[in-house]
């Protein structure tokens, strides 16, 4: 049997390829050495689609790794029914998009530091129509590291304070 070309057996696949070819963040005998990302198993119930409740759209402003500040807008929130608590996560557009195919999550779980990198992960979360309105699809499984996980000389967003989860996240990228 084989994965369909988008399946995220594949989607690991061609990462991992990125990763190792030395067009990511890999240097030196980290380059080396690397065998492939490590990745939780995949979990079908960290897989959601749920309505976008649209915000006013405001730019804010988002800290980063190199103290840096990098403008994102406010494109909307989404109620994520997680197994043990529901929490609102707060989704990001480049500033001026009107109607985004795909915004931007970044956010942190009880496991950042420990699982996961520290300063959390990223979701790039697919748009589409829906019943009543905008929706979008999550899929935890796809969470992934900065590229300053791997390496100095990057600058990755923060997650704001209201997109840190209270429960771990096994899903997506891990440490070890």
């Amino acid at each position: 049997m084989t994965d369909a070309p988008n399946s995220l057996t594949d989607v690991r696949r061609r990462k991992d390829a990125h990763f190792a070819s030395g067009r990511g963040p890999l240097r030196g005998a980290a380059l080396e050495t690397f065998t492939g990302l490590n990745y939780y198993p995949p979990d079908p119930a960290l897989v959601f689609r749920l309505p976008l409740e649209r915000s006013s759209g405001a730019e804010v402003t988002l800290q980063t790794t190199s103290g840096e500040l990098r403008q994102m807008q406010e494109f909307g929130a989404v109620l994520v029914p997680f197994e043990d608590a529901e929490s609102t996560l707060t989704l990001y557009a480049q500033p001026g998009e009107e109607a985004p195919r795909s915004l931007f999550l970044p956010f942190r779980d009880a496991g950042s530091g420990s699982e996961s990198y520290g300063a959390g992960r990223y979701l790039d979360v697919p748009t589409f129509e829906g019943e009543g309105g905008l929706w979008v699809s999550l899929d935890f499984n796809l969470a992934y590291h900065p590229y300053c996980a791997y390496g100095d000389g990057w600058t990755c967003p923060l997650p704001p304070a209201g997109n840190w989860l209270q429960t771990v996240v096994r899903a997506g990228e891990r440490l070890h």
